[in-house]
């Protein structure tokens, strides 16, 4: 489009029965996408009453959008915005589409499935757990309800979903609702300082698919961690009650940690979660850490977070 010469458009468009009208010119309106596009700074002048934000988020402007209007975000947007006086956004994060069964989701094709009817079923957290797991973000993917059917099952509800359940369920039966520190974990605070570190780099470059799949690397590590250890053989001989003590904040602390690492994945989850092992809602980075959690009491068995499902079919 570039490379062919860059020509004058017209802001406006005459004839249509809908639009913003153009004030000198009662028979045009304006252009949808000049319409549009200005929208994403002008929304800040008026989202909040008595407050302008534009100062506060426009210079730190940053676009995600989808390759079918990239013209319009990196040709007519900042022509827009620079004749205006205005900065352009710092960066646009231009990704794919997101193919169903390897094929383009569309009417014509029948294979159309309601978001809103999936969220209904599975969850907002786990629709958007699907997408980002299932497709690395920024190219074209492809998904299949089955694949989230089985993730939904295989990594939420077992890996992420069992391991809350079991790790609440212990501390409840073994030492009566109770976390308190043991002997410190050097490998697991070395894996929670590396996620850490791990993760801004993964955000900094918008690789948020490699980024889930750093945490749950770690939600695995705490999987096989319960079952080296084995906690219910610990409880059998006092004698090892320091050991239990020290298992069990382990798997504690590594479930906040990871669990704030997931929030923005799991962004209504995650609450549950950190309640469920006595923990406040602090969402900040330098919570991934050891050692963060605090010594509680009253810890219940936790509820399932990812109840059974049937799986659904795609509608046209």
């Amino acid at each position: 489009f570039i490379e062919g010469g860059l020509q004058d458009f017209s802001v406006s468009r005459a004839g249509q029965p809908w639009g913003v009208p153009i004030p000198w010119d009662e028979e045009q309106v304006t252009y949808v996408w000049v319409d549009a596009l200005i929208n994403y700074l002008s929304a800040l002048s008026y989202a909040r009453e008595d407050e302008d934000l534009r100062e506060k988020f426009w210079p730190h402007a940053h676009h995600v959008l989808g390759k079918d209007i990239l013209r319009f975000h990196c040709v007519y947007w900042p022509a827009l915005l620079l004749s205006a006086g205005y900065e352009v956004p710092q960066q646009l994060f231009v990704h794919g589409w997101l193919l169903l069964d390897k094929r383009k989701i569309s009417k014509s094709s029948g294979n159309t499935v309601d978001p809103l009817e999936l969220a209904e079923t599975y969850g907002a957290d786990a629709v958007r757990f699907w997408a980002l797991r299932s497709v690395s973000f920024g190219q074209d993917g492809n998904a299949s309800l089955d694949g989230l059917h089985e993730r939904y099952e295989r990594e939420l509800a077992n890996d992420l979903g069992n391991l809350v359940s079991r790790t609440t369920a212990m501390i409840a039966r073994y030492r009566e609702g109770r976390i308190a520190p043991g002997q410190p974990n050097e490998e697991l605070a070395r894996l929670l300082d590396g996620l850490r570190v791990k993760l801004v780099e993964r955000f900094d470059a918008w690789e948020l698919t490699h980024a889930l799949e750093d945490v749950w690397e770690l939600v695995r590590w705490l999987n096989r961690h319960v079952e080296e250890t084995a906690p219910w053989e610990l409880a059998k001989d006092d004698a090892n009650a320091a050991q239990l003590d020290a298992v069990l904040y382990d798997l504690a602390d590594g479930l906040r940690a990871v669990t704030v690492a997931l929030s923005p994945y799991l962004p209504e989850t995650a609450p549950r979660i950190l309640g469920a092992i006595g923990q406040p809602l602090d969402l900040s980075l330098e919570q991934i850490a050891y050692g963060k959690t605090d010594v509680t009491e009253g810890i219940a068995p936790a509820e399932p977070l990812f109840p059974r499902v049937d799986l659904p079919t795609a509608t046209a």
